[in-house]
């Protein structure tokens, strides 16, 4: 009799709906009961992670080694970054297949059986290291070092706000709020990419669209920090 892990190894083997099924069940399971199908962009995102990720199975890589590829994939596009003129336009590119990476680890955890602790403690550390490079190429390509460090900030609160909440018994994220990972990097690929377009313009309006952009993203942290302070307020106060 194959075991569980086994079946999950061998997920690309089996009929495409149950595969599909499969995956959107064990992203469920690692979000708190979160339906990935109740969002288009969501469930296509799943999809696509453990479709990416099941070459990577037959490879015999970890999910350890693909959450590490990612942060180095993000130090990559940041150094592309200050390199300036085309390069962050490279950057952009970058930035996405890391964010993809960071799919496609849980999804290889899955597929393998090998979910645990330890591998979501990395992951979540590597999302942090993350997260301030994102913050650091809206800074590179024009933004007040000030404004960068204010949304740095509220993005580390909102996840500590999470973490905590977590360790205290909260299931699964609290709210899915609209400062989530793939909100920080559309911000960062959209300040990248932008670049491209700048760096031959008049400075001043390079600065001001790149101070535009991480405000945006500033008041959207805010916004998302609000909207999981109040959500963790509604689920733990029954915890004791």
């Amino acid at each position: 009799m194959s075991t569980e892990r086994d079946h999950l190894a061998h997920g690309s083997e089996q009929h495409p709906a149950s595969a599909r099924e499969a995956a959107l069940e064990a992203w469920s399971g690692l979000h708190g009961g979160i339906d990935p199908r109740n969002s288009f962009w969501v469930r296509n995102w799943v999809l696509i992670s453990h479709a990416c990720a099941r070459p990577l199975v037959r490879l015999g890589l970890t999910p350890n080694t693909v959450t590490a590829l990612g942060v180095i994939a993000t130090a990559v596009g940041l150094c592309l970054t200050i390199l300036g003129e085309w390069w962050p336009l490279l950057a952009a590119v970058v930035i996405v297949v890391a964010a993809l990476l960071d799919g496609i680890d849980g999804a290889i955890a899955a597929q393998t059986g090998t979910a645990s602790r330890w591998g979501r403690i990395n992951d979540a550390v590597a999302d942090r290291f993350s997260d301030v490079m994102l913050v650091g190429i809206v800074v590179v390509v024009g933004a007040p070092p000030w404004i960068g460090a204010t949304l740095a900030v509220l993005t580390l609160i909102l996840e500590i706000t999470r973490a905590t909440a977590q360790a205290v018994g909260m299931k699964g994220p609290g709210a899915v709020t609209v400062w989530e990972r793939p909100s920080r990097v559309i911000l960062a690929v959209v300040a990248a990419a932008s670049s491209t377009l700048w760096w031959k313009a008049d400075l001043q309006v390079a600065d001001v669209l790149a101070t535009a952009i991480a405000m945006t993203g500033t008041v959207l942290a805010l916004i998302g920090t609000i909207q999981l302070g109040v959500a963790v307020r509604r689920q733990t106060r029954g915890l004791g």
